[in-house]
């Protein structure tokens, strides 16, 4: 695996050696996706566990599946930091490493031998846990060809996936040269969780010291939310609509005060795909709370279920300044509004306007009524 300029992996086929099997295309998804689903249920759930759940980036029900695998003497797949705060595919088979993988991370991760070693413990017969994004879920999958009973794959609801050569190179410039990173949250609840923040906890001169933005104040978190930043190929996802065969599909409830407003106390709640029946079974619900809904009253506010994102029309620009242009005031200037998100916040704030306005005047007839 190769990074090409803008610091995406791709595989370099050693042609010499090559035998023209024809097998790495026989299991590309992008080539031969799986057909679409829906799921057999929708939840809303919230681990009754608060410290567990404030640690989450939604409700943390990834840390009720990890529990009862381990506990089963199982092993389980995640995505954590390595030395370097890039994202790497790596296992655990204790509690103790479940932290590193809890928490959204909006980078790439890399796979490694994660897809191996999945193989090697399912032939083992040990219970096995995979999570990552419906890309990655699809490609393992692929790679194992054929269903496995002691394999439980989980995915999320996937904006996209970022450069991690974007990633490094905006740590360089914002951790300076003699401070250390100690902790780094995407989704950090201490305003809540719907307004969450981004937080880099960084040592320096022997000081603990914390940068904390609002995450649409973030330069990192606005090219990346505002797709300039994201893999080709995501901008035509084929694992989306339940294609990637995950079991159970995760992500945060956004809508829920206007779907199941009594699960809404803005500390986390989770959105649930059970897509198998196995995935139904392996879920324990007597540690969390529960309200069933339904798949299409979800869609609406959580459109990335069945939406690619948009190519930002300041992508090209972007990626062909990437390294000529300071960073951040790159960034600053990809992720200004289009004139189309000006024009959909203009139309969001007359609507409000027109609906504020309503409402005074049904209150004014309603106190004439009551006189």
């Amino acid at each position: 695996m190769a990074a090409d300029n803008e610091g995406f992996l791709y595989p370099q086929v050693n042609k010499n050696i090559c035998i023209d099997c024809g097998l790495c295309e026989k299991v590309c998804n992008e080539l031969h996706p799986f057909d679409k689903r829906k799921p057999l249920k929708t939840l809303a759930i919230i681990n009754n566990n608060e410290r567990i759940r404030l640690k989450s980036s939604s409700g943390g029900v990834f840390h009720i599946l990890a529990e009862k695998t381990i506990n089963e003497r199982g092993v389980v797949f995640g995505a954590r930091f390595d030395k370097n705060w890039q994202v790497v595919i790596d296992y655990t088979e204790d509690m103790e490493g479940i932290e590193a993988f809890m928490g959204s991370k909006y980078v790439q991760a890399r796979i490694e031998d994660a897809y191996k070693n999945v193989k090697r413990f399912l032939h083992e017969g040990r219970q096995v846990l995979f999570s990552g994004t419906p890309c990655q879920i699809a490609g393992l999958h692929q790679y194992l060809h054929k269903p496995y009973e002691n394999l439980l794959s989980v995915d999320f609801i996937c904006h996209g996936t970022p450069s991690p050569k974007v990633w490094g190179m905006y740590l360089d410039e914002v951790i300076k040269e003699g401070q250390r990173i100690n902790n780094i949250e995407f989704r950090n609840k201490l305003n809540g969780w719907k307004k969450f923040g981004f937080s880099i906890n960084y040592n320096r001169d022997g000081e603990s010291l914390s940068l904390l933005s609002p995450f649409d104040k973030d330069l990192y978190m606005n090219v990346f939310l505002k797709n300039v930043i994201l893999r080709p190929s995501c901008y035509s996802c084929q694992a989306r609509c339940g294609q990637s065969m995950s079991d159970i599909t995760m992500a945060d409830f956004w809508g829920i005060n206007g779907i199941v407003p009594k699960m809404d106390d803005d500390k986390g709640t989770s959105l649930i795909f059970l897509n198998t029946e196995k995935g139904e079974a392996m879920l324990k619900l007597d540690k969390c709370r529960v309200s069933e809904t339904s798949y299409e009253a979800v869609i609406p506010k959580n459109p990335a279920c069945i939406h690619s994102p948009g190519i930002n029309p300041m992508r090209t620009y972007f990626f062909q300044h990437l390294g000529s242009t300071p960073l951040l005031k790159l960034m600053k200037r990809c992720s200004k509004p289009t004139r189309e998100e000006r024009y959909r916040k203009l139309k969001s704030n007359i609507k409000t306007l027109i609906n504020k306005a309503l409402q005074t005047v049904h209150r004014g007839r309603g106190g004439e009524n009551r006189a």
